[in-house]
Order: structure tokens, then sequence, then C-alpha cells
């Protein structure tokens, strides 16, 4: 399952949280349909207020992140982080997760 970096937790219960959300509200991912092919990004992320009925939620630290079917697999073992900029500016990245240590 898609694990979320502390950073990004943080973040997402941030943009979720604000006062004129709902209290479903999650960060969805989901195939980027606009992809051009030319080395775009193959996911689209963007809050959605509630998860659609056949998503995957993932929820850490009260950070809610909805996935959709076609990308949950894809993203099975991965983990999520984020990294805002000093404009405010955020940028989420997806990452193999590590391997166990023995």
């Amino acid at each position: 399952m898609l694990t979320l970096t502390d950073k990004a937790a943080d973040v997402i219960h941030d943009l979720t949280t604000r006062p004129s959300m709902p209290a479903t509200t999650g960060l969805r991912i989901s195939p980027n349909t606009d992809a051009d092919g030319a080395g775009g990004p193959a996911l689209a992320v963007y809050l959605a207020e509630g998860p659609a009925p056949q998503d995957q939620v993932v929820e850490v630290h009260e950070a809610k992140v909805f996935l959709e079917p076609q990308v949950a697999g894809q993203l099975d073992d991965k983990v999520l982080d984020a990294q805002v900029d000093e404009r405010g500016g955020i940028a989420f990245s997806v990452m193999p997760q590590s391997a166990p240590s023995a």
C-alpha cells in the first residue's frame, strides 16, 4: 500500500483542513488524462471533497489520500513525499519504498 512521508502527511493535512474545506477532503491521485506522452506527468494530483466509491483510501496522521483504482496497484510499493519551496509552492514526488532492514 502507498505510504506517506511525515512531510507529505503534514502538507496534505494542512491543505485539506483549511476552513473552506469539508472535513471529508483529501488528496486524490488519478491517471493524468492530459499527459502528452513526451515526459509529462503520468499522474494527476488534486484536492477532492471525498473518495469515489471505488477509490482506495490511505490515511496517515489525519492526512487522507484517495487513489483511483487505475493507480492504486501502480503505487502499491511506493512512498509519497512533498516539498514546499520558499514561495509556498508544493511539489509531490513518488519514490520506491525502502527495503526493510535485516
